[in-house]
Formats: C-alpha cells, structure tokens, sequence
C-alpha cells in the first residue's frame, strides 16, 4: 500500500497522485492511500464511496453527522454504501439490524437509531430486546424480530468482516472512494471535520469542481 502526503498551512492538505492507469485516472487532491490490488472506477459522472463502520464506534457516530454535508457538496454525485463491521467482544447483532432494515429501505433510519442507542442514550445495541425496539420506531415489525432471532443475516454480516479483511481494514470509519483511494482516521490524526474535509476535496477534483 501507497501512501502518499504533503501537508500545507491552515486546513487544506494537497496530495497529487500521478499514475498511469487505462482510464485514464485523473490527477487527485487530498489524503488517501492507493491500494494495491484493487482498480480505481470514476465514471466522470457519480463516485461510490464505500464506508466500513462498526456501530461501537465513537468516531464513526462522529462521522454520521458530516456524511450530509459531504453528500450535499455533490447532490446525486455519489453513491454511499455501508459496510457494517465489529471489532473484538462487540457482537454482530447491529450490523444484521442494519442490513434487515436496509433491505426494507429503512438503513438511514435504522444506523442513526443504533448510534443514537448507544452514544446517547446508553443502551446495549447487542441486546436482542433493544434492537427489537429500535426496529419498532424506525417502523419494522415482526418480521424483522423474527429474522434478526434467526440469524438471516448472519452471514452477510460474516461477509462484510471477510471483505473488511481483503481491503486491509484496521480502523473505522474506512472509506473507500472510487474502488482503490482509501481514507482512514490515522492519515488526518483521528481528527472527523478533517476527514469530512479531505473526503470533500477528493470528491472536488475527481468532479474538477
């Protein structure tokens, strides 16, 4: 893995990646890490950013807040998937909640209902009971009870963490914008508004905003 920085003055960061890829990758601003492997896709019109969180994590709740106003720098420019992961004794239960209830269009509310549980109001998010009444008032019923006590989504929770493992995943939040430009907390001292920031100023020369 590649990582390349050069820090100036006041907040911007700027960082110009010169390559020779066959579609003709542009020249991009900002902190990333290339990652070996894995093909860079921009289609010049919409940018996928895929996020690798874990819902016991403070710097990802933290994170949550800035999601809007990047995605608002680039109104239908990107496409934002969520890779829910856990680290250690956490348990994989949130993340199942969260797939269940974004299969029933219900993610956005269900992943601010997690961080909420947790980081507000102090509740034990790996608590069957507790999930089952965050699924209540994000508007699932009983059926989402009963396929979270069934484990239906065991193992595409099992999948996210073996994908997690072959993109190199040690922190969250990870993003991973464009297939290969990878932006951890450890590249911007685990400081959120500079990762919102940096994130912003890839997405604006990837658009040559």
């Amino acid at each position: 893995m590649k990582v390349v920085k050069i820090f100036v003055p006041v907040i911007m960061f700027l960082f110009i990646a010169h390559s020779s890829y066959a579609d003709q990758k542009p020249n991009i601003v900002g902190i990333y890490s290339e990652m070996a492997g894995k093909e860079f896709h921009f289609d010049g019109k919409t940018v996928e950013i895929v996020e690798f969180l874990s819902f016991y994590c403070g710097h990802c709740y933290h994170l949550e807040k800035s999601v809007p106003v990047i995605k608002g720098n680039f109104p239908k420019k990107t496409k934002w998937k969520i890779i829910p992961i856990y680290w250690g004794k956490g348990s994989p239960k949130p993340g199942e909640a969260y797939l269940l209830a974004e299969e029933e269009g219900k993610g956005p509310q269900m992943k601010a209902a997690l961080f909420n549980a947790i980081f507000v109001d102090k509740r034990d998010i790996g608590n069957i009971t507790v999930l089952e009444d965050l699924g209540m008032k994000v508007g699932l019923g009983f059926d989402f009870s009963r396929k979270l006590r069934a484990g239906e989504k065991a193992d595409e929770a099992g999948k996210a963490l073996d994908m997690a493992r072959s993109y190199g995943i040690q922190e969250t939040p990870t993003l991973i914008i464009a297939g290969n430009l990878k932006v951890t907390p450890g590249l911007l001292n685990n400081d959120v508004e500079l990762i919102r920031d940096n994130v912003i100023v890839i997405l604006k020369s990837l658009f040559r905003k």
